[in-house]
C-alpha cells in the first residue's frame, strides 16, 4: 500500500511550536472528525497517522462486513469513499480491502485502503507518547466486546473514548463496560433539560454534549467526576468563538471538522 500521508505534512506541521506538547497536555483534547478531512481522505491510515504526527486526537467509526470482520467506514455503503458500490455488511473483508480508499479525494491517495479497527489500534499503540483522545464510533451492532478486546491486546483502551451507538443506548454501554470495567463511554445531552438525567448515568464516564453548557452544568459534572465532550454542529464547523467558550468551559475534548484551526486557536491563546 502506498503512504501519502507525507504529503499533508509540510504545512500541517507548521501548527507545531516547541510548546506544542504542553500545549496538548493542558489544553482541551482535539479529536479530528474522521481525521484531517481537509487535507487527506477520511477514515484511512494515511489520514491518522498525519493526526498523531501533529498530535491530533482523531475520530473513526466501525463497521462489520458480511464474514464478521471490523472495518473504519463511515456510511452503510462503499458507494462515497471507494473506487466501488455495495453495502459494508454485504461485503467481505477481502472485497472491501480491493478498493481504492484514496483516489475519490485525489490521486495522489491512489492505492489507500480502508483499514481494519485492528490496523487502526496498531497505528495508535505505535505512538505510545502521545496523549491524544480517540473517540470510537459504534456504527454496528455487537461489536463491543470485540473492540475492547482488541483495544487491550494492544493497549491503547485507556486512550478511547466510546461514542456512536454508546452515547444513546444502554445496552451498548453496558456491554462495554462488561468487557471491561475501564472502557470509557459516553452519554449524550442533546439540550440543558436532558443533562441532569444524563450525569446520573453511573454506566458513563463522560458526557456527550450537543450545545455548551453552562458553568453551572461543568461543576456538577467536575464534582460527579465524570469528563466532558462536546460535538455537533456548536463546535463542528469553523466556529472560533464556541471553541473559545468551550475552551473556558474547561471542555476536556472537541469534536471538529477543523482540528488545525482549533489547534491554531489553542496555541495563540496560550502564547504571552
Amino acid at each position: 500500500m502506498r503512504t501519502c500521508w507525507l504529503r499533508a505534512l509540510p504545512m500541517l506541521l507548521l501548527m507545531l511550536s516547541p510548546g506544542s506538547v504542553k500545549l496538548f497536555a493542558e489544553s482541551p483534547r482535539i479529536v479530528a472528525h474522521r481525521g484531517l478531512l481537509q487535507h487527506a481522505p477520511e477514515n484511512t491510515l494515511s489520514n491518522f497517522r498525519a493526526c498523531l504526527e501533529l498530535r491530533l486526537g482523531f475520530e473513526f467509526d466501525v463497521a462489520k462486513t458480511r464474514d464478521g470482520h471490523l472495518v473504519c467506514l463511515h456510511d452503510e455503503t462503499v458507494n462515497r469513499t471507494t473506487n466501488g458500490k455495495g453495502s459494508v455488511s454485504e461485503l467481505t473483508l477481502a472485497e472491501i480491502r480491493r478498493l481504492d480508499a484514496g483516489s475519490w479525494f485525489d490521486p495522489r491517495f491512489a492505492g489507500e485502503t480502508v483499514p481494519t479497527i485492528e490496523e487502526v489500534f496498531q497505528l495508535v499503540a505505535s505512538y505510545p507518547r502521545h496523549q491524544v483522545l480517540i473517540a470510537v464510533d459504534l456504527k454496528s451492532e455487537q461489536v463491543e466486546r470485540e473492540l475492547v478486546q482488541l483495544a487491550q491486546e494492544h493497549q491503547v483502551l485507556p486512550r478511547l473514548l466510546f461514542i456512536g451507538r454508546t452515547i444513546a443506548d444502554a445496552r451498548v454501554r453496558a456491554s462495554l463496560k462488561a468487557a471491561s470495567p475501564r472502557a470509557q463511554t459516553a452519554v449524550v445531552a442533546n439540550t440543558p433539560a436532558e443533562f441532569l438525567d444524563a450525569l446520573r448515568m453511573a454506566d458513563a464516564d463522560w458526557i456527550y454534549f450537543r450545545y455548551l453548557p453552562s458553568a453551572t452544568q461543568m461543576e456538577q459534572l467536575r464534582a460527579a467526576r465524570k469528563q466532558a465532550f462536546i460535538a455537533g454542529m456548536t463546535v463542528s464547523g469553523h466556529a472560533p468563538e464556541n471553541w473559545q467558550q468551550a475552551t473556558d468551559l474547561g471542555i476536556h475534548g472537541i469534536l471538529t471538522d477543523f482540528p488545525l484551526e482549533l489547534s491554531r486557536l489553542l496555541r495563540e491563546k496560550l502564547q504571552p
